[in-house]
Parts: C-alpha cells; structure tokens; sequence
C-alpha cells in the first residue's frame, strides 16, 4: 500500500513541528514514563512518547518522512510524538537534541543520523536511560541503536541510478556525483556500490567517473557545486545526485543554463520537486521510495521495540500498520520497499 495518497497538506500540518529549536529542545521538561518491557500495564503504554530527530529541518524530503512518522506515531498509539532537530545537516549537530531527549525521559528516539559515530555516545547514554532508538533514513553506528528502518535495498538504489546514468548518456562520456554531506551514511554506501558497478559492469566500461562533490543537503551550495562541476569539467555528460536537496538545485541550474538537453540529470528525487524539470526536459527519469514509509514503519519498529515484541535481533517480526508485516534482517535492519522511477509517462501520478 502507497502511503503517498496520504501525503497532500502534510507540510501544513507539520509546520508547528518544524519550528523547533534548540533552544527550544533544551528546555524540555521531564516527561513522564521510562522505558517500555513486557508487561507493562495499558495505562504506562499510554503514556509512550516518541521523538523524531531528521538530519535537518525545513528539508522537503524530510517533511514527506515525519509525515509519514506522524501518522505512524498515532496510529500506533504514542501518547505523543514530536520532531526536534538542526536547521543545518553537520556532523555534531545532533547531539544536543539527543542529550535533551535523554534528560526528557523520552521513550522511543527515531535518528537519521548526519554522521554514524558523532552521535554514537548521546545515542548510548540515551539507551543507557531507557530509551529505545530507531535509526531512519540514514544509519547510526549499529553499536549504538536498536534497529535501523531502510529505504531500500542499499546495492539496489545506487544500480538503478547508474543504470538511469547509463541510459541517459548513450552508455559512454564523463560523470559526476552531487552528493549531501560527505559524512552521510547512506550516501556514501550508495555512492561505494555505484563506483564498485562502474568498475565492474561491462556495460559502464566507456564511463567515467571524474568527480564527486558535496552540497550538504543545501539548496545554494548545492545549486553553486552543480555549476562549478560543469565549469571545471566541459566534457561532462552527466550528473547522479542521490539526495533530493542536491537534485533539485541541479535541474534548476541546468534548466536556465546552456547545458540544458545536453547534460543528462538522474537520482533521487521528490516527484512534486522534479515535476516542472522532467516535463520541461531538463531531466529525463530518476527514481525515489515512498518517503513517508520510512517514518510511518520507523514508529511502529519503535513501539515494538519499547513494548518488548522485539528486540532487534535479525528474525524478529513486528505489525507496521496498513503496510503489514516486517522482519529484522541481519544487522538490526528492516528494508521498507523498492524504489520507483518516474519520469513524463507516470509522475502525476504521485503526490509527494
């Protein structure tokens, strides 16, 4: 089942939410509760709370997640849940909100973390409280959380952006990568399987990758590498930007440029973000999951993990609402779906 259906207005909806600071997370009060075991009385289950921590806030992809984190955490039944975060996608940034968090008693952290180790401690002290902690979107070290919730299959997104590449360029010439930030686990972990099937694809072998940059998930730094790239590289034939920040700035540098129908543009992005690019030519398809699944099957994993059903070891199984059974695979990870690719023939008919 598509949770994109679900997705129009959450932006709105989740606008109170956005406006948390720092400032903010530190003044939390104690909230009460401590973490959950098996048998628990129904009333403590009440009174379950949950914390979503994104890389960042104000970030279009992360609005889609802790949409679906939203829906998830009342359908669930946390008693509440709340989303706290930087404004900027840095390695340490996390920390504080992690800490505050942790001194707030809060039963269920769910973390896409900018740096796996940066936030490894806070994220130990947390679980040394009481706290269960869900890593989302992008992992922690697996030291230090409970269980991880993946988009995908991490191999499986980064063949299908080289595969899009490939089509797009006539299966020869330059390419770079735009990536986020050059800590970002699942970045990176993309951007190793993509070198290791340019390498060794026969298919790629007139292929070649001639930089990698980073926007840090910035929409004008990432608009600003995309432009230096073409500069310092006027062979290049085309761009993978596997962050949705990153490729959205990249189609509207290319959209005004002279590069435009030249300078072929795939990676993942939001459908509602690429719709203007793809039917104006710029980009031709790229590809992306059901964002808000993440944060909806990421509360469930949470609620299952405070009430004592599982404990993240691979075989565990746990309910994730209307999208139904998951399992814990080897390293505490739970794989939510496949992606899709969108292009001018199916992209309206997606809403997120």
């Amino acid at each position: 089942m598509m949770l994109n259906r679900k997705n129009t207005g959450r932006r709105a909806q989740l606008a109170p939410l956005m406006a948390i600071t720092a400032a903010a997370a530190m003044a939390l009060t104690a909230c009460g509760g401590g973490s959950g075991t098996t048998g628990e009385t129904s009333a403590a289950v009440q009174e379950q709370k949950i914390t979503f921590i994104p890389k960042q806030l104000n970030n279009p992809y992360t609005d889609v997640v802790l949409g679906g984190g939203k829906d998830g955490s009342q359908e669930a039944g946390f008693a509440s849940s709340q989303v706290v975060g930087p404004l900027e996608a840095s390695a340490s940034s996390q920390v504080s909100f992690i800490n505050a968090e942790t001194q707030a008693g809060t039963n269920v952290i769910v973390i896409a973390a900018n740096d796996p180790d940066a936030v490894c401690t806070a994220l130990g002290e947390a679980r040394s409280a009481g706290a269960k902690i869900v890593a989302f979107d992008s992992d922690a070290n697996p030291d230090c959380r409970d269980v991880f919730i993946s988009q995908v299959v991490a191999k499986e997104v980064a063949l299908i952006q080289t595969k899009l590449i490939a089509e797009q360029i006539g299966g020869s010439g330059e390419i770079a990568i735009l990536s986020a930030t050059a800590n970002a686990t699942n970045q990176n972990e993309w951007i190793k399987f993509m070198e290791e099937d340019l390498a060794s694809n026969p298919a790629y072998k007139d292929i070649k990758l001639v930089a990698k940059v980073y926007g840090d998930d910035d929409d004008t730094k990432s608009f600003q590498e995309a432009q230096g790239l073409l500069q310092a590289h006027p062979n290049l034939k085309g761009i993978i930007s596997p962050t949705t920040v990153g490729i959205a700035a990249t189609a509207r540098y290319l959209s005004t440029s002279a590069y435009k129908g030249k300078v072929a543009l795939t990676g993942l992005g939001l459908p509602n973000e690429m719709r203007p690019f793809v039917k104006d030519g710029t980009v031709k398809e790229f590809a992306l999951w059901d964002p808000a699944q993440l944060g909806y099957v990421a509360a469930f994993a949470g609620k299952a993990l405070v009430e004592g059903k599982i404990t993240g070891a691979p075989g565990d199984k746990f309910t994730a609402g209307e999208l139904g059974d998951r399992t814990v695979e080897e390293g505490g990870v739970v794989i939510v779906g496949p992606p899709t690719v969108f292009n001018a023939q199916n992209i309206d008919q997606y809403d997120f």
